[in-house]
């Protein structure tokens, strides 16, 4: 593989975070599809290292976490009669936890929708906090144990819980791909003492419709799904990145990373390519093959 230029890297980067797939950005940027997917491989790595590294100390006081659906190579109903299915095929659940106030991802974790995701999300959550959040979370019931062993209570939490009824559909294509019709919610204050005015959701979910609209592998109905667990991690990092440090959020007029104070002024992609970049330069050199050495002369 020919390598790219800053130039043509930071192309092929701006049409994966736009919600283009493998194949979409390798017509268009021109390349193979095994270029585009090293790259992601190679920029998915690089973002998760920097998030890992630098988001941290977050000084937030409100905290929505939710946990958004995807699969890998079939989904989990499908993946006993699909062919050749790796073994991580299946469902696969993105949880994300947002300051509501700067809409910066601090914490992102991908797995099942067990408890014991919940538990390493909200450890992972807890570390990043620098001051006690009021927390936000749906009524799933892996998160009650998950952020009292994560917060040992220093937090204010409260769930909200919908309600649903049948399916918004009225024939049987459509009932079948309609979401149920919420029939309404109910706040519930589960420890320490939450601001229930503050209780509320609607900015996560509002943040997994642009993980749908931005990552190509999430859009429903589609034969862009994941095939790859590792390619979909990759794929998440690099989006929360870009979305983080990179995209400038309309009503803040400054990206995330600029309100939560982790950075003065917004990135542009080729920093993602100069992260790529330092870290293609830090790994080992190939070694090149053996060659005798004359010893005739």
């Amino acid at each position: 593989m020919r390598k790219l230029d800053t130039k043509s890297r930071a192309l092929i980067i701006r049409l994966l975070v736009e919600g283009n797939s493998i194949r979409a950005t390798s017509r268009i940027a021109d390349v193979s599809k095994n270029t585009v997917t090293k790259l992601l491989e190679d920029a998915g790595k690089a973002c998760a290292a920097y998030h890992d590294e630098n988001v941290k100390g977050v000084e937030a006081k409100h905290v929505q976490a939710d946990e958004i659906w995807s699969f890998c190579y079939a989904k989990a109903k499908n993946v006993e009669g699909a062919k050749a299915a790796p073994a991580d095929a299946g469902d696969i659940w993105t949880w994300t936890a947002m300051d509501r106030d700067s809409k910066l991802i601090i914490s992102y974790t991908i797995g099942d929708r067990s408890g014991a995701t919940a538990r390493e999300f909200m450890f992972d959550l807890a570390s990043r906090v620098a001051t006690r959040i009021q927390l936000t979370t749906d009524g799933h019931g892996a998160y009650l144990k998950a952020v009292t062993d994560a917060f040992s209570g220093d937090v204010d939490y409260a769930m909200l819980i919908k309600h649903y009824g049948n399916p918004t559909g009225t024939k049987g294509h459509e009932r079948k791909y309609s979401a149920a019709e919420c029939t309404g919610a109910t706040k519930e204050a589960i420890f320490g003492n939450p601001i229930m005015e503050d209780v509320g959701t609607s900015h996560i979910e509002r943040q997994n419709l642009t993980m749908r609209m931005g990552m190509r592998r999430f859009t429903r109905l589609t034969n862009a799904f994941s095939k790859k667990a590792e390619n979909h991690a990759y794929a998440v990092a690099l989006h929360f990145m870009h979305y983080n440090f990179v995209r400038t959020h309309k009503t803040l007029r400054m990206t995330p990373a600029m309100a939560a104070g982790l950075c003065e002024s917004p990135w542009e992609v080729e920093d993602i390519v100069k992260l790529v970049e330092k870290a293609e330069d830090a790994a080992p050199k190939k070694r090149g093959p053996y060659k005798k050495k004359d010893i005739s002369k």
